[in-house]
């Protein structure tokens, strides 16, 4: 830069400018390339108006090029820093024809130019992921973390194949690789969101050793891709902990926000936790300003110690307030709905001296709302909720007797509800569900008495008395016209008075159920020992069934994540009793029989009332 005021303050060098211009068709290939590499060293601005002329005569010259001069014209063009997408795209396109011609170093050169530019066409990035998978074996362990960094930057993943011999490939020379490829290679990890196993455990091994000489940044990435795959290595996370709070005045907002959301959605306390969570949320009042343009890594922030039951309630006022739920639902390109409303849903439970700013009930509804209409099209239509909600209507006399739905909305995941009295006997409370059941069950009824020949054809039996008596059956089917005959006599003439019944609906081998004696009779009631509503709320026993999966636990173990700790710590605080119907347990037992099941059930939730 110095260089360059001096040049720019003689008038020789605007001189020598034009001149190159008016000649530059004359120039050969290495001649301009000296040129380039020259404005490169003098630190010319990347917006200098003689650089877009250089940019089209490079343009015009790509199809006479090699990939050795087509490579590092790109790489002055970057360390110019000057944006040069047409000639990008006549690189990727000469690339696309001659890709197998490409050697080692120049593929670990074109991925990492490649990765600068943040884009390529997904089709080329296929065939240069098979050309890496080519030449993985001899390629050392910087080639390695170069390629991984190009492939993420350019948001282009890996196959799982790769991804493997990549991890296998790192983790038996973890002590030959360094920090910035480690981090690139975790990264690469966090993308694909693969899980490798071998390679986590040797990085937890050697995580004391090399957390701290790796840069605040590189820590961030490697505990953030631990979240994102749901490892939890409390040598990885003390090692990071431990590091963080002396070091926290060169972290981003961004870093502030993942090193939080990271510890919390693992739900990981270290051994430092005062200073670690005290030390970053101090950071959060330093860097407001920040904030102002990326409210997302505020929002995460908040959440993170949400989940771990810290509330700084002059940063959540600051959250919630009118001026940023403005900023954040129509300043950011993220949606920022959900993240708002997560916090002050919890803020409504769990901070009961909580005296700011609040979501607008306008907004709650809309976010509600939406967070309803993909549950019922993703969560609640999952083979084993459906089949624990199935299952339990079954058991507790039908679905008015359990809902499926978002007990806490704000929460983002669905439950199965069901009300218990204080005998232990189940209560009808899903309202909907009975009246879309009475819709479904109910017959197009006539205005016909109950008669003997009414009474003949539901009992699959003749009128005549002959038949009653020579019918294999004939005892059960006695039983069961005494049973209707007993209902037609002895109920109260209101119920049973013009049984509206359509006799053409029936065929033979109809059996008696209770739901057919209570159409019988035109009774919507239920029975009355289950229906009989306690007096006071308080003596209702809620229940709510958390039907888990493989994605609300820490890997390989039965530690909830943050997000779902918190939803079972508020579902307990507003008086619900929490079941948990693991996915270990669970879904193994969907191959099993029905009766196998609903005894699981029935110990799940009479378990849980004693």
């Amino acid at each position: 830069a110095d260089q360059y005021t001096l040049v720019k303050a003689d008038s020789r060098f605007a001189m020598l400018c034009q001149y190159s211009l008016d000649i530059q068709e004359a120039f050969t290939l290495p001649q301009l390339l000296r040129i380039l590499e020259g404005t490169v060293r003098l630190g010319v601005p990347p917006a200098h108006t003689f650089l877009k002329a250089y940019e089209a005569e490079f343009c015009r010259r790509v199809w006479d090029m090699d990939f050795d001069q087509l490579l590092f014209t790109a790489d002055l063009w970057r360390c110019l820093g000057r944006s040069v997408p047409r000639y990008m795209g006549f690189l990727l396109s000469y690339v696309g024809l001659r890709w197998k011609e490409l050697t080692v170093p120049q593929l670990v050169q074109l991925l990492y130019i490649i990765g600068e530019s943040r884009r390529a066409p997904p089709d080329l990035m296929q065939k240069l992921e098979l050309l890496l998978s080519t030449h993985l074996d001899r390629m050392n362990m910087e080639d390695v973390g170069t390629a991984c960094l190009g492939f993420f930057k350019s948001k282009n993943g890996f196959s799982e194949q790769l991804m493997k011999r990549i991890g296998d490939k790192v983790a038996a020379k973890m002590g030959d690789i360094s920090n910035y490829s480690l981090v690139n290679v975790m990264k690469m990890f966090r993308y694909t969101h693969q899980s490798h196993l071998q390679f986590l455990e040797r990085l937890g091994e050697v995580a004391a050793e090399r957390i701290p000489t790796i840069g605040t940044q590189g820590v961030m990435h490697i505990v953030l891709a631990c979240a994102a795959l749901h490892y939890r290595d409390s040598r990885i996370l003390d090692a990071v902990a431990a590091k963080v709070p002396s070091k926290v005045q060169y972290c981003r907002s961004k870093d502030v926000a993942k090193y939080l959301w990271s510890f919390a959605a693992l739900n990981y306390e270290p051994n430092n936790a005062v200073d670690f969570f005290s030390s970053l949320t101090e950071q959060l009042h330093h860097k407001m300003q920040e904030f102002q343009r990326f409210p997302e890594h505020f929002l995460t922030s908040l959440l993170a110690l949400a989940f771990t039951q810290r509330f700084p309630h002059d940063l959540i006022n600051i959250a919630l307030s009118p001026q940023f739920v403005k900023l954040a639902t129509e300043g950011s390109p993220f949606e920022l709905k959900k993240d708002l409303f997560t916090l002050d849903g919890t803020v409504a439970i769990e901070c009961p001296d909580y005296e700011g700013h609040r979501l607008p009930l306008q907004l709650q509804q809309e976010v509600t709302e939406m967070l309803w209409s993909f549950a019922k099209q993703d969560i609640c239509v999952k083979p084993e909720m459906v089949e624990a909600a199935t299952l339990l209507q079954i058991m507790l006399g039908g679905p008015q007797f359990v809902k499926n739905h978002l007990i806490l909305p704000h929460t983002r995941s669905a439950d199965l509800e069901v009300h218990f009295d204080p005998f232990g006997k189940p209560l009808s409370f899903n309202t909907e569900a009975s009246r879309n059941e009475v819709h479904k069950l109910e017959l197009k009824f006539n205005s016909v008495q109950v008669t003997d020949e009414l009474i003949s054809q539901i009992a699959k039996c003749r009128v005549s008395r002959s038949t009653l008596k020579n019918h294999p059956n004939s005892s059960g089917v006695r039983e069961d016209v005494d049973i209707v005959k007993t209902l037609h006599n002895t109920e109260d003439v209101k119920e049973r008075n013009h049984v509206r019944l359509n006799i053409k609906r029936f065929r033979n081998d109809v059996p008696l159920t209770n739901s057919l004696l209570s159409s019988l009779t035109n009774s919507n009631t239920v029975d009355k020992k289950t229906a009989c509503q306690p007096k006071e709320r308080s003596e209702i026993k809620k229940l709510a069934i958390q039907v888990s999966n493989r994605n609300h636990y820490c890997h390989s173990s039965n530690i909830l994540l943050g997000l779902h700790s918190m939803k079972r710590r508020q579902l307990a605080r507003v008086g619900y009793v929490v079941i948990e119907l693991p996915y270990w347990e669970w879904v193994p037992l969907l191959k099993r029989t029905r009766s196998e099941k609903i005894a699981y059930l029935h110990q799940k939730l009479y378990n849980a009332l004693d």
